[in-house]
């Protein structure tokens, strides 16, 4: 009986033991692998450059878009829908129109222009001032200026809120210009699709290039790592280091494609502050976020480890020891 409990305690402690151990065997294969990569820093360090540049391209791109998103939303948030009321309503019955259509969800201001302003400032913009003098009646109708909220400035959205307001029965016209904004959001889209299809191909090619990589430090190795299982190492064990030196290969390509976007950024900020402040705009340049940052660096990381991965699964395995 005290032999059975204590083969059941070392078995406990063995399996503790083990769960002690693994985490620091991880450690110093992880540390081992960063002095492999130290040993041939040409190599390493050129194999970096390209991980970073090739995945600065796409989060330059995402910057791009980003910021034009920033800009199109302001578009979006100035669109207006112009109303034309019927001749025969009077001021107050459009005053009344402007307090109900303030009460829409879809509105975030409302600006009234009685049929007088309106005629005062055809004259001053036409040029016809004298002539407009000569008129009897004035033909032009009061007009009511409707800002849509920002999800209401959407195509769709703008189209509803437009038949919504024409249904109002002081409205004679209404007009919104949704071809420009069509085109504004189309063209967004291809941007966004082009984006996405030039980040997946990078994305691979970075994946192919941590592949090759570890493959060439593979094949340098081949000899040592015949004689590894030849002592009875396991192919986990002998891939553990070169999933490492992928894994620090998207650390430091994601730190350093990170640091050229946030030096690009920087760069060009300056220039574009230049030129909103001719066109007395308020748009600023924005930067990656430390999420989308963090985000990349994540990326790059399993980047390296899929490419480094699909490398010691395909080469490992065909190496076998040699009985000579």
């Amino acid at each position: 009986m005290s032999d059975f409990h204590s083969s059941k305690l070392n078995q406990r402690n063995n399996l503790l033991r083990r769960l002690l151990t693994l985490p620091i065997r991880h450690i110093q294969q992880a540390i081992g692998s960063l002095g492999d990569l130290w040993r041939t820093p040409f190599t390493s360090v050129m194999t970096v450059f390209v991980l970073g540049i090739s995945l600065a391209l796409p989060a330059t791109l995402h910057l791009f878009v980003k910021n034009a998103q920033q800009v199109s939303e302001q578009w979006d948030s100035a669109s207006q829908i112009t109303l034309f009321l019927k001749l025969s309503v009077n001021d107050k019955s459009a005053q009344n129109l402007v307090k109900r259509l303030k009460l829409y969800p879809e509105v975030t201001d409302v600006h009234y222009i009685s049929a007088k302003q309106a005629l005062k400032e055809f004259k001053i913009l036409s040029g016809f001032g004298q002539s407009l003098e000569y008129l009897e009646k004035n033909p032009l109708p009061a007009t009511i200026l409707v800002i849509p909220t920002n999800r209401a400035s959407q195509a769709d959205a703008a189209n509803e809120l437009l038949a919504k307001l024409t249904q109002e029965r002081e409205v004679d016209q209404a007009k919104l210009d949704l071809e420009w904004l069509t085109r504004l959001e189309a063209i967004a889209q291809l941007i966004k699709d082009i984006v996405s299809g030039v980040a997946l191909l990078l994305c691979l090619s970075v994946v192919l290039i941590v592949g090759n990589t570890i493959r060439l430090a593979i094949l340098s190795q081949q000899d040592a790592i015949a004689i590894m299982k030849l002592v009875g190492a396991t192919d986990s064990f002998i891939q553990r280091p070169f999933l490492y030196s992928g894994f620090w290969y998207g650390i430091f390509g994601g730190i350093l494609s990170w640091v050229v976007v946030s030096l690009l950024a920087q760069y060009l900020s300056t220039a574009v502050g230049n030129l909103t402040d001719l066109y007395q705009s308020n748009f600023q340049l924005q930067g990656l976020a430390f999420s989308e940052a963090a985000m990349l660096i994540i990326l790059a990381v399993l980047l390296g480890l899929v490419g480094s991965y699909i490398s010691v699964r395909n080469h490992i395995r065909a190496i076998e020891p040699n009985a000579d």
